[in-house]
């Protein structure tokens, strides 16, 4: 499994003008001038392109009231996770390369609807065959079957056999969309994800390790997190509480 972050959410450049002139050195991640921008605009008498410009100091630079740690705006922003008033969070959205997964966690993936867009590679228009581009179907060997010998062998075996009853299937004139209905649940897929942060922290607290979830998917949950955390730091703290 690798999974990139392919872009997310920043501000325009003629918003980070505005700020500029205001701050000079930015102290602040472009998710947290979005969130900030959000919430405020729900509470605030001034127009949202003033909330930064005319509350930013307040925000920003100011240590929080709550002795949490950070600044006033962190702290605001741990009151609005606590009050569930997460939708002002939606407008900061993430943009994933997630490659070499199982068709068994797309189907769960994708149960995961709101908030959520995806791109899948196709098994109708992409040929697996051992002859073409693709070289045959790569697949995702579950943890349980690849911690015992013998059933890494009889897995193995039938893999080898799917593939080989595909290349038939192809030999005698069945289309790929056709032939790929013999391919297994673990056959591998790409896809291109996009995904809000509310709907990423909700995923997370039903798909992060401890919470049943299959190995597979929990390693996908963290991968996501660690992409996220490394370009918006502030939002750890809310993963770890998810």
């Amino acid at each position: 499994m690798k999974v990139t972050l392919i872009g997310h959410t920043q501000l325009s450049h003629k918003f980070r003008e505005i700020l500029k002139g205001e701050f000079g050195e930015e102290v602040f991640t472009d998710g947290q001038a979005i969130a900030l921008t959000a919430i405020r605009t729900c509470y605030s008498p001034n127009k949202p392109s003033e909330i930064i410009p005319k509350e930013g100091g307040k925000y920003f630079g100011s240590k929080a009231t709550d002795g949490q740690g950070g600044t006033e705006a962190d702290r605001l922003i741990r009151m609005i996770f606590a009050s569930k008033h997460t939708s002002t969070l939606e407008g900061i959205t993430f943009n994933f390369a997630v490659e070499g997964v199982s068709r068994a966690l797309l189907a769960q993936l994708t149960r995961h609807r709101v908030g959520f867009s995806f791109s899948v590679q196709s098994q109708r228009y992409v040929k697996f065959g051992s002859g073409d581009k693709s070289g045959g179907f790569e697949y995702v060997t579950p943890s349980k079957i690849d911690e015992d010998s013998e059933a890494f062998r009889i897995f193995d075996v039938a893999m080898n056999d799917l593939q080989s009853v595909y290349d038939n299937l192809r030999k005698v004139g069945v289309p790929a969309e056709d032939a790929r209905s013999v391919l297994p649940n673990a056959a591998a897929t790409n896809l291109v994800m996009t995904v809000n942060l509310r709907a990423l922290l909700d995923f997370y607290a039903k798909r992060k390790a401890g919470r049943g979830g299959q190995h597979e998917i929990t390693q996908l949950a963290e991968r996501l997190r660690e992409e996220v955390v490394a370009v918006e730091g502030w939002t750890d703290k809310f993963f770890e509480e998810a």
